[in-house]
């Protein structure tokens, strides 16, 4: 599928919301005010008492230095960029290279992020019950991103339910091609769309919001609870 394809627009959302584990902790290089210019110099200075540093980190040199941020929250943007694996590929990336997934609202983060939780129980045959907390991150996204919202879902080989091979085909010939990212219609909430950005900076000002938790009942997430106020709520 030829990525002339789709037309490039302008995209800006001022409440994206993107939904992560709780286990992540901030990653204080990210979080320091220095500027990004001088984090090798300030990497090779602090490896000498801390050798592990570079696991905490990640690979930074799959960010180019002009795109990367720094300062409060900064983790939240860098580490899908940094920690990559080919372990944990995405619908539009083999896992070679990062991409910042957001919903356009919380309901659509919410079931995308649950589709994938309950694949994983699945898999691994886990017994009903709480699960892993999760963290809801609202954020701002602005970018021109190639847009694939003319793209059918369930028919179109980009948005199949499951089956990743054309979107991650396509995700890799647009980044290599200087697409900044894709915004498409969300596969597992109707009307909902969502974007996929290539870059860290093509995102700002991230929030924590809610602490979560997902409810297995053995076949898939059929509860969420707010950690804070203890609120359960039923998924449809």
């Amino acid at each position: 599928m030829s990525s002339g394809k789709f037309p490039v627009v302008p995209v800006a959302c001022s409440a994206a919301v993107r939904i992560i584990r709780s286990a992540f902790p901030p990653i204080d290089l990210f979080e320091d005010i220095a500027d990004p210019a001088d984090w090798p110099l300030l990497i090779s200075a602090e490896m000498k008492t801390n050798p592990r540093l570079m696991e905490t980190i990640g690979n930074l040199d799959l960010v180019p230095p002009g795109r990367r941020v720094s300062g409060p929250g900064a983790s939240l943007l860098m580490a899908p960029f940094t920690h990559v694996s080919r372990d944990r590929p995405s619908r539009f990336s083999d896992g070679s290279f990062g991409v910042l997934y957001a919903g356009d609202v919380f309901e659509t983060a919410l079931f995308e992020t649950i589709h994938h939780h309950a694949s994983f129980m699945a898999k691994t045959q886990e017994p009903p019950g709480w699960t892993s907390q999760f963290r809801e991150i609202v954020l701002s996204v602005e970018g021109s991103l190639h847009d694939l919202r003319g793209e059918a879902v369930g028919t179109s080989p980009l948005l199949l339910a499951e089956g990743y091979e054309a979107g991650q085909a396509l995700g890799a010939r647009l980044r290599a091609s200087g697409s900044d990212g894709v915004v498409y219609p969300s596969v597992r909430r109707p009307d909902g769309e969502c974007v996929g950005l290539f870059w860290p900076d093509l995102a700002h000002d991230p929030v924590q919001g809610r602490h979560l938790d997902y409810h297995w009942n053995g076949r898939r997430v059929d509860l969420y609870r707010e950690a804070g106020t203890g609120r359960v709520f039923r998924i449809g």
